[in-house]
């Protein structure tokens, strides 16, 4: 089995999670996904052909820019601009947006303020259709929306005054390493909304009330990972030093596969080529085969 990486694909069990039900993941390789769940336990080889193919264009590249262009792509697409990632530096304003279409399919739509526990407690943004794979993405045990925004932009501005208080980052490496400790996000949310109300006032009149609205009647959600330990190391795994690596599947938390001799982050590696090969970890070398995961 083969095909380009695609970021990983997951949902939540029907009724939510449970340490007994927890968040499902497939492998999507082209236009295939394929359950990760049953692998773990088992003996898991990636290997990498050495062919990279930009995700816009499909013309073959030497380097994957931006998880998954080739450089020209880079360049010249709007979701690889810096605003996506900082979008209080939008420059829609000044014209020099490089897609018009995106900008109103993807920045001009409501987004949402959300405070998470991944490796510790961090503030996101998000557009509501993301969600929950956002916070899966992130490895979130816990997340909660705080605020509605009309804009990416805005969200942008609002994120700023939460992060003068709060992490926006995860630290992947406490991440893995990390059992699921819940806190208590509703006084959490509370505590930061008096914090930042000096920094959000401002925000607030500059774009109106009817902007950026808080969220008051949301629910805490938690999410439990197909883990069966955790690491007590965090070695990084990369297809652009080793070609083949794996080992034992032990878990799968945000985008990572863990394995016995460390960690990959997939989506790092967005549209390259792998071949995968499954065996099972307790069989015998006269019975070991690859396993259909379709």
């Amino acid at each position: 089995m083969h095909g380009f990486l695609r970021k990983m694909a997951s949902k939540v069990p029907e009724g939510g999670c449970t340490p007994d039900n927890p968040v499902q993941y497939f492998l999507r390789l082209n236009d295939d996904a394929h359950p990760l769940n049953p692998l773990i336990g088992q003996q898991v080889t990636l290997t990498h052909t050495g062919n990279i193919e930009c995700l816009e264009c499909g013309r073959k590249t030497k380097k994957s820019y931006s998880q998954g262009f080739c450089y020209p792509c880079f360049r010249k697409l709007a979701q690889c601009d810096l605003c996506v990632v900082s979008p209080e530096r939008c420059h829609h304003a000044e014209g020099t947006c490089r897609d018009e279409d995106f900008a109103h399919n993807f920045c001009m739509q409501p987004h949402i303020v959300y405070i998470a526990n991944s490796s510790g407690t961090k503030v996101g943004i998000t557009r509501p259709g993301n969600l929950p794979t956002r916070w899966i993405d992130q490895g979130a045990v816990q997340a909660l929306p705080v605020m509605n925004v009309m804009t990416r932009q805005q969200s942008g501005f609002v994120e700023v005054a939460f992060k003068n208080h709060i992490s926006d980052k995860t630290q992947w490496q406490q991440m893995l390493k990390a059992e699921d400790r819940h806190v208590n996000l509703i006084e959490v949310r509370d505590q930061l909304m008096a914090d930042i109300k000096a920094d959000l006032d401002p925000v607030i009149e500059r774009f109106g009330i009817q902007a950026i609205q808080p969220i008051i009647d949301a629910e805490v959600q938690t999410f439990t990972y197909p883990m069966t330990s955790y690491p007590t190391k965090v070695v990084s795994l990369s297809f652009d030093k080793t070609p083949e690596l794996g080992g034992t599947l032990i878990g799968i938390k945000g985008q990572y596969l863990v394995f016995d001799t460390g960690v990959i982050n997939l989506r790092r590696f967005t549209s390259y080529e792998i071949e995968v090969t499954v065996s099972d970890a307790t069989a015998s070398d006269e019975s070991e085969g690859q396993l259909n995961l379709l």
